[in-house]
């Protein structure tokens, strides 16, 4: 059973919070101005699977065993935030799998699993990610019903929300992207797309 009253407060608290713009869901613009929203529906899986796993890990106190050992963490971030920084340069020199061709069959696609490793790597290492989940779950836990059962609506719920609002993000990229492109100005998306990919490889590297 859950207590449907804190669910009640859940939802649209959570909602809110996803909505808010942040690492995955500019990631998830910028794809969508580049590979278009079916594509990078990829990305998304990586990303919701790896916001489950932060959260049934902030709930079960792995957390806090990565709070006593900071470095290992460090080093994820700095892998994570390294990879979308070269993946940013490579767009904003018009070159690589990111990017987009002046001719759009000459467009090179990222792979299923690169786009799936993006998501799941973002999510992981975002530390705002980490302390959000840690802090706001918590609270939602009735301690006198079963914890697997709650964990588990809570997770299913978080899930659907992180991916609906990722859907809005990136299909505003996608529109963004189509005006760009009919008006000719590829580099120009090129470089959009770059700059908010280094904007994500930047926040995720510096984050607290």
């Amino acid at each position: 059973m859950v207590d449907l009253t804190l669910l009640a407060v859940f939802i649209p608290t959570f909602f809110i919070v996803s909505v808010t713009p942040g690492m995955c869901m500019t990631l998830a613009m910028t794809l969508g101005m580049t590979i278009g929203v079916k594509r990078t529906l990829w990305m998304m899986l990586g990303e919701v699977i790896g916001v489950a796993i932060v959260a049934v890990a902030a709930v079960l106190g792995v957390a806090a065993l990565m709070l006593k050992f900071p470095s290992v963490f460090t080093v994820l971030k700095l892998v994570g935030a390294g990879y979308l920084a070269w993946i940013a340069i490579q767009m904003w020199r018009s070159k690589g799998k990111m990017a987009i061709s002046d001719n759009p069959q000459q467009t090179v696609i990222h792979s299923n699993a690169g786009l799936f490793n993006q998501g799941l790597v973002t999510a992981l290492a975002n530390p705002k990610g980490w302390a959000f989940q840690i802090s706001l779950l918590p609270p939602f836990i009735n301690p006198d019903l079963e914890l697997p059962i709650q964990l588990t609506v809570l997770v299913l719920i978080i899930m659907c929300s992180e991916f609906v609002c990722m859907m809005l993000y990136a299909t505003g990229g996608k529109t963004i992207g189509r005006v760009l492109t009919k008006s000719q100005n590829v580099q120009r998306l090129n470089k959009v797309s770059g700059t908010l990919m280094m904007m994500v490889a930047i926040w995720l590297a510096l984050g607290n």
